[in-house]
């Protein structure tokens, strides 16, 4: 099927500061994308793929960046090392922010990508980030590789980092190369497949020279390789016979193996190098083109029939009937630049789509193949392809098919979007910032589901909520420089939840008559914790059974009750905080042939619904993160005990590689502003932490006192 075979659709994802932008950054110049390298950091041009100001000014990724690099692969005999005919191989290539407030901009492209990179520290090894962002791989099944990156520090160890990932993330890792040298003495690698040892000269190693292996590496690399293919014939029974027989076992059969076992999830194969010294990066690359899918050995994605609910398999062929997904979009001067990845069929400039969420169509004016920042015109694209549609009014992860092709009724499978925790007010300075403040707040919430935007209903005030600090302090930076608002933000505030810990019966009616046709709902049932074995998707927070029998509530008035349901969601009743958790049986009720309508059993299951959960025992939940600290031994005692004072529970402590203490804990999020100042204070600036949100728990009876007390007081300020 046309070049399908040879596109490789990866991402590259790693614990912030691991090196993911420096890699792409050498993935592009070795695949002649770009002719200069920049680095992330030193006040040059910035790395191609940190197209923000922002991200250069900080060093840091803040949104992905996709582009797309051919390769024509390498080896010292000149073959290629791409699939079928030696033509190049292409890379669709989405690099992803590391930092744990841009989550789900890692989240949205694993949803669309067949195969990934994990990059780790060859010092640090698996990082707090790194369990996330292997989370995320697992959970959209996404076939990995690992980079050991920075072999040429201090402290690098590559034996360490495939031990970390063997104990902390489960993989059945396996070493593909053994380093040469190591921290300043690091030379290349030896390759425990072709058993031959790999430098990379020039000024930016472009030039890739092999040689003998080393004599004193020789008895460890054959150790190596032994251990390599154990791992390999796991996957290949033939292979496994003749390992045991003794006999010599081709590369292009050990490739074959791991290739599978790459495919299957059940081997991630290990490389390392430095990207900022450039080595190991062009090994790396070929890799990527031998073992990671392309979107024909990829697993199928799924899109959910809406006509039965079930799942439909999407086919990765030209001539099928289209169907893609937005899975990114942004505001931009001439309309809306939306990323689609095109699951099958071919997509056309000028064809119209049917946009099987809001029911619309549309016609496709400019489609744009992403190269970070700048765009390639381009008339059509196919299965397989990742690009961009130019002026397409739509929302993150609505489907398009083709119109008229009579697949009006599939929608692709959605994505897991974390739930904001931390909020603050935000106030313009007069009513010309007002506009170009809410014009700004509108493209954000538009690109970013994990930003919020809500008036409080006492107050009026403006509020926005995200997924931490950083988060936050971003979008309100680029308030200031995109959209020229000058703007107030009050101090943090903590995103708690209510939920249920006891059962409870309900039994409404809602009765009013005011002369001429009434209104009149009854309905009866009880409601209970939702338990996390009860849940359809992780992120669930309130589940409708309807229990009804014998039509004593019409069937055209259960979707009100549900809607009613769901209105008491949004405001528990100990403090207005959302509620989370309720599992909500509607089992009985009555009707009226006049006076029923659906606002009136929507009312009669909202107060139904209040006084359930008030009889229900409620409580505050609070948002636990997890934290994870870095510090040198002689601070270890202030870390700990600062954290315990904290209402921290310590999980444990181990030892870097540099020797130094990393202390792993979870603690509450209202315990935690302002923690970089003291931690820096107390560890005359040497510690350093990162913090991603774990999970929300009850409060203790105190904090719950003082939560619902402040509140109150807020309130009662705002009344005045």
């Amino acid at each position: 099927m046309k070049n399908l075979p040879k596109t490789r659709n990866i991402g590259i994802s790693a614990h912030i500061d691991s090196g993911k932008t420096t890699l792409s950054e050498r993935i592009l110049f070795y695949c002649a994308k770009i002719h200069k390298i920049e680095d992330v950091k030193g006040g040059g041009a910035g790395a191609t793929m940190d197209h923000m100001e922002l991200e250069k000014e900080k060093g840091i990724t803040i949104t992905s960046a996709a582009t797309t690099v051919e390769w024509t692969g390498i080896d010292a005999k000149g073959i290629s090392y791409a699939e079928g005919d030696g033509k190049a191989i292409k890379i669709n290539l989405i690099d992803t922010p590391g930092h744990v407030d841009f989550t789900v901009e890692v989240e949205r492209s694993l949803r669309v990508l067949d195969g990934a990179i994990l990059v780790l520290c060859s010092v640090a090894g698996v990082q707090s980030q790194s369990i996330t962002v292997d989370r995320q791989m697992k959970r959209y099944k996404v076939p990995r590789m690992a980079f050991l990156n920075k072999m040429d520090r201090m402290g690098a160890n590559a034996y360490n980092g495939v031990k970390a990932l063997r104990e902390k993330l489960n993989h059945n890792a396996v070493l593909m190369q053994i380093p040469i040298g190591a921290e300043e003495n690091f030379a290349g690698c030896v390759d425990l497949i072709t058993m031959k040892a790999y430098y990379f000269d020039g000024d930016n190693g472009e030039k890739v020279r092999e040689e003998a292996i080393p004599a004193d590496l020789q008895s460890k690399a054959e150790e190596e390789r032994e251990k390599l293919l154990d791992a390999a014939s796991v996957f290949d029974d033939q292979m496994m016979e003749d390992l045991l027989e003794g006999k010599e076992i081709a590369e292009e059969v050990i490739h074959a193996a791991i290739r599978k076992g790459v495919l299957s999830l059940q081997m991630t194969p290990v490389f390392m190098g430095s990207a900022f010294k450039n080595k190991g990066v062009q090994l790396l690359i070929n890799a990527v083109a031998r073992y990671l899918p392309s979107p024909l050995t990829a697993a199928h994605s799924k899109a959910i029939d809406s006509r039965n609910g079930e799942k439909v398999d999407l086919i990765p062929d030209y001539s099928k009937g289209l169907v893609c997904m937005a899975f990114k979009i942004t505001d931009e001067q001439f309309g809306q630049l939306t990323y689609t990845r095109i699951y099958q069929g071919t997509l056309n400039k000028g064809d119209t789509l049917y946009n099987t969420r809001t029911k619309k169509r549309v016609r496709i004016g400019r489609i744009v193949r992403m190269h970070a920042n700048d765009r390639e015109n381009i008339d059509s694209a196919s299965a397989g392809d990742i690009i961009a549609m130019i002026g397409v009014d739509c929302a993150s992860g609505d489907t398009f098919v083709q119109e008229d092709s009579g697949l009006d009724y599939l929608s692709c499978e959605g994505m897991h979007i974390p739930i904001p925790v931390i909020e603050l007010s935000i106030k313009a300075k007069d009513k010309d910032h007002q506009a170009r403040m809410a014009k700004g707040l509108a493209r954000f919430i538009k690109e970013d589901p994990t930003f919020h935007l809500f008036t409080d209903e006492e107050s009026g005030e403006t509020r926005i909520a995200g997924m931490g600090e950083l988060h936050l302090e971003i979008y309100t930076e680029r308030l200031k420089r995109e959209y020229k608002a000058e703007v107030e933000v009050g101090a943090p505030q903590v995103n708690y939840r209510e939920t249920i810990r006891g059962e409870a019966k309900f039994d409404y009616t809602h009765r009013k008559q005011t002369g001429g046709s009434g209104q009149f709902g009854a309905v009866a049932g009880h409601i209970k914790p939702l338990t996390a074995d009860r849940k359809t998707t992780e992120d669930q927070v309130f589940r409708f059974n309807n229990e009804i029998k014998g039509g004593v509530i019409p069937n055209e008035f259960i979707q009100s009750c549900e809607k009613g349901f769901q209105d008491v969601m949004n405001r528990g009743p100990l403090a207005a905080f959302p509620l989370i958790d309720v599992d909500v049986f509607l089992q009985d009720g009555k009707s009226h042939d006049v006076d029923s309508s659906d606002m009136a059993f929507r009312i009669a299951s909202r107060m139904a619904l209040r006084e359930a959960v008030k009889a229900a025992t409620p409580c505050i939940l609070e948002p636990i993160m997890k934290v994870e600290v870095e510090t040198p031994n002689e601070f270890q005692g202030f870390v700990i005990g600062d954290l315990s004072s904290r209402r921290g529970v310590i999980l444990g402590s181990e030892t870097a590689e540099g020797g130094d203490a990393v202390i792993n804990a979870l603690v509450p999020l209202s315990e935690m502003f302002g923690y970089s100042t003291v931690l820096r204070s107390g560890t005359a600036g040497k510690a350093g932490y990162s913090m991603e949100f774990n999970k929300y728990e009850q409060c203790p009876s105190f904090v719950q006192e003082k939560v619902i007390a402040e509140r109150k007081e807020k309130l009662q300020e705002r009344a005045e």
